[in-house]
């Protein structure tokens, strides 16, 4: 018998992607996938019960890719922060003396699934990225933009949630908006935030979930989007994207390979235009007022 709360897969989809169930409903279940960001319902008589040790193999795929991303993010960064104090001490410093502070690009974080919003909210905590995260409705995205991104003042932001090419479509063409459960309100979403800022390079905007009307999202206005092959994208594809952003130097561009190779789903999942990083170095290093002598002068 299947409960709330239970791992299951789909029979009829081979039992590839593992789910959670959210929501049982007479004779169907409201499924989430644990990996992808897929929002499904199913018949109760599709779905089987996995033990976590045993999940679906696109799942234990995607686990073990997002591992390793996170690792790469997590090098890169130890490897930008050993340039800088190589770069600062040959031209700034003698031997010795005070290193450099970093700012890091801030991540504006808007999700329209409340679960997903807390792993990245996690993962950007792990990464020591700045980020604030917000779960709105992807309909009510653009309305909640004009209040937040004057407030926050992002470098990046991340609109993300669910969406998908919608079964019972008016039209089969796949280049119709009307076709996606979401991206609509993505693209309003990107067309308010370009409203507060157009240059593409001081608002980095990520965007999209599953099968999302990638050039759409583009020709909105994001720097970054799901996707080309509108296939199903990682829960956590768009902060690997935002994080890359985020701790790529100001002076640099961020390389699009390398964000496709950081990201589980790829170049058939995410893709995106040449933008320049966010992430900035301050000198000297800040010093810990709780030990600093200072003479009063009034």
């Amino acid at each position: 018998m299947t409960n709330l709360g239970d791992l299951v897969v789909r029979k009829s989809y081979g039992g590839d992607v593992t789910f959670r169930v959210e929501r049982i409903e007479r004779s169907e279940a409201v499924i989430k996938g644990t990996e992808f960001r897929l929002l499904a319902d199913a018949p109760l008589t599709d779905l089987v019960k996995v033990d976590p040790a045993s999940l679906g193999e696109k799942t234990q795929r995607a686990r073990i890719k997002a591992t390793a991303s996170l690792q790469r993010l997590t090098q890169d960064r130890k490897d930008m922060a050993e340039r800088n104090k190589q770069s600062i001490a040959r031209e700034w410093f003698p031997p010795g003396e005070p290193s450099y502070f970093e700012v890091p690009g801030k991540v504006l974080h808007l999700d329209g699934d409340e679960r997903y919003l807390q792993k990245s909210l996690d993962l950007y905590e792990k990464l020591r990225v700045p980020a604030q995260g917000y779960y709105v409705t992807e309909s009510q995205m653009a309305g909640a933009l004009y209040r937040l991104l004057p407030a926050i003042q992002p470098d990046i932001l991340v609109l993300t949630g669910h969406d998908g090419v919608l079964k019972q479509r008016p039209t089969g063409d796949l280049y119709n908006l009307t076709s996606y459960k979401n991206s609509k309100h993505f693209v309003e979403a990107i067309q308010a935030a370009r409203q507060y800022e157009r240059n593409f390079d001081s608002l980095t905007i990520v965007a999209g979930a599953c099968q999302s009307h990638f050039e759409a999202l583009l020709q909105a206005g994001a720097n970054f989007a799901s996707s080309p092959a509108r296939v199903l994208i990682h829960a956590l594809d768009p902060v690997y994207i935002a994080a890359k952003a985020s701790l790529t130097s100001i002076r640099d561009t961020i390389h699009i390979t390398d964000v496709l190779n950081n990201t589980v789903s790829g170049a058939q999942g995410v893709g995106g235009i040449e933008t320049r990083g966010s992430y900035r170095i301050g000198l000297p290093k800040l010093k810990d007022l709780a030990t600093l002598k200072v003479v009063p002068s009034m």
